[in-house]
């Protein structure tokens, strides 16, 4: 059982130079029910888990861990939300820095900073001043806490420990590290990670979830409607006397 296997059709007009006229008509699949079948999808998210994507993982092998059946890649697809496998799916972790490489063209440009990262800033009342992980530049600064009245202290946050700041009128990027530089490879390490958690259908509901997938993919009642599983799309080459 496949995708495509589930997707109804249509009979569209015959782009081909051999065909025998004007009112030949081809039948292929109708891709764009896609569309239909994601708002049906997002409805349904009480019937999904987490899964983490490891580095051997590809949809049919989920597939099969999850239904015993690795035909049924395309639900593993589907309620991922994943429209182009190549770039949604995570690559291989050897195969990030390979991609980052490519990328960017050469080691030099690929250890170079891609953007810089706050740190957490709280006062001494343990009032939030600045948010951990904006993405900021190097010239990114914020009012220090000498500005501040009555007199109060900040605090820097990150993975080393609490620092506290000097009082100054003013804290920089590059002069009070109250960020930290990414380089272009720890982004697209970073970015390849997220792919990795995905939405997975839960055993329990995998017969009512084709069941309804069938029932979202066939047409109703239109001027185009031949059968549940054909439509027929109009003739623009047919003018009407």
């Amino acid at each position: 059982m496949g995708y495509f296997s589930e997707l109804p059709d249509i009979a569209y007009q015959s782009p081909l130079l051999h065909k025998n006229s004007s009112s030949d008509y081809v039948i292929i699949k109708n891709i764009f029910r896609r569309a239909k079948l994601a708002s049906y999808i997002r409805g349904a998210a009480f019937r999904f888990d987490k899964y983490v994507i490891a580095d051997d993982d590809r949809p049919d092998t989920i597939a099969h861990g999850l239904y015993g059946d690795s035909g049924l890649d395309y639900v593993v697809v589907l309620v991922a939300g994943i429209v182009n496998i190549n770039h949604q799916w995570p690559l291989k972790d050897q195969d990030v820095a390979d991609y980052a490489l490519n990328k960017y063209g050469s080691e030099e440009q690929m250890f170079a900073n891609h953007h810089y990262e706050t740190f957490e800033i709280i006062d001494d009342q343990g009032r939030q001043i600045l948010p951990p992980n904006l993405i900021v530049d190097k010239d990114f600064k914020i009012d220090g806490s000498a500005l501040k009245y009555p007199s109060i202290r900040y605090t820097l946050k990150s993975q080393a420990g609490h620092t506290q700041l000097d009082d100054k009128n003013q804290y920089t990027v590059l002069t009070d590290n109250i960020a930290r530089a990414v380089t272009n490879a720890e982004y697209e390490f970073t970015e390849n990670e997220k792919k990795r958690e995905i939405n997975v259908l839960k055993n329990s509901y995998l017969n009512i979830f084709i069941n309804d997938l069938r029932d979202v993919l066939k047409y109703s009642n239109s001027s185009e409607y031949i059968s549940p599983t054909l439509a027929q799309t109009a003739n623009t080459e047919v003018v009407n006397p």
